[in-house]
């Protein structure tokens, strides 16, 4: 009976050994190269060497076996979002993944659906990650900082309004872009603002936040503020746009460009004229706001790279027992257009 073939399933697992014979150089230097070591001279035609002899063999560096040799993980942990993120965000954590890799980091997306706070802080540690970067949906605990940094994390920088003892802080005032827009609104003549707040779940991090600047602003000025439930569907738009005349509303704040877009179109639809009966006001700064007719006016928001905020996740690790800090992550202003 003939012998069924080795699959290349069945091979040997490479090791540094074999990239070393291979390179002609020792394992020690196999290691430097291959785990990025600054501290040991090394010539660049011997990291080719090495790093070519590791790809012709297929050998990857063992995670856990580095990580016991360094006493930690190079792991940084992403909470993944629950709800939709536009092109801004995206754009941003497609730089911070980026720039933590080329700064030797691996990026780890977790999903925290269901888990409140010290739950989720929990559930993280058990990875051993080194940083932990938390957007807000899951609000951590002065306890849930001390959970991770006990399970080996130096760096734990949380997004929000509010910072939480021990951990650095990213500060995302969505205030800020709501009291931009009624300000603009205001300055324009308008007093009687609506406010869309999306009901699609998990949006309310933002939206609420949003709500609270306008209401801010116009109280100031004693202007009207409406909230405007509102689903990301046509129908929800046309049932809004049919009792607009009820609403005697002249400017609304759409919450975003793409709620804006929606709610103007079912407007126009409803014979609603978009400036002349009601202005309206989006935020993001998306393309296809500056396509329509009229125009969108919109609050941009200028965010910060996402490789600063990975040059912050290296420099706190390095010193973890820097005085916490604050940094301010984004601004905003408006870009008027035709629709207000």
């Amino acid at each position: 009976m003939s012998q069924t073939p080795r699959q290349p399933t069945d091979r040997p697992v490479p090791t540094s050994a074999d990239v070393a014979r291979l390179a002609g150089v020792s394992r020690a230097t196999v290691s430097y190269v291959l785990n990025n070591t600054s501290a040991v001279r090394i010539s660049e035609p011997t990291r080719r060497r090495v790093r070519q002899a590791a790809e012709e063999l297929g050998y990857v560096p063992h995670a856990a076996a580095r990580s016991l040799r360094a006493g930690r993980t190079r792991i940084v942990l992403l909470p993944t979002a629950h709800v939709p993120v536009g092109p801004l965000y995206s754009r941003f954590l497609s730089e911070l993944q980026g720039a933590l890799r080329r700064l030797d980091y691996t990026v780890v997306q977790y999903g925290s659906t269901g888990l409140d706070g010290d739950e989720a802080a929990r559930a993280w540690a058990e990875l051993r990650p080194v940083a932990v970067v938390s957007f807000g949906e899951v609000v951590l605990t002065p306890h849930g900082v001390g959970v991770l940094k006990r399970s080996g994390a130096r760096a734990v920088i949380t997004l929000g309004q509010q910072p939480v003892e021990g951990a650095h802080a990213l500060a995302m005032d969505q205030r800020e872009v709501g009291a931009r827009a009624a300000a603009h609104l205001l300055e324009r003549g308008y007093r009687r603002l609506g406010v869309v707040v999306p009901e699609e779940p998990g949006l309310g991090v933002f939206s609420g936040p949003r709500l609270d600047g306008v209401r801010g602003v116009a109280a100031a000025a004693g202007a009207e503020v409406c909230p405007l439930a509102l689903g990301y569907t046509e129908e929800s738009a046309a049932a809004l746009a049919a009792r607009w005349s009820e609403l005697r509303l002249d400017a609304v704040f759409a919450y975003n460009d793409e709620y804006a877009m929606l709610l103007m179109r079912a407007l126009q639809d409803a014979g609603v004229d978009v400036p002349g009966d009601t202005a309206v006001i989006g935020a993001g700064d998306l393309l296809l706001g500056r396509l329509l007719r009229p125009r969108l006016s919109t609050v941009r928001i200028a965010m910060e790279t996402g490789q600063r905020l990975a040059e912050l996740v290296d420099r706190v690790v390095r010193d973890p027992e820097g005085t916490p800090e604050r940094h301010d992550l984004m601004a905003a202003r408006v870009i008027p257009r035709d629709s207000t």
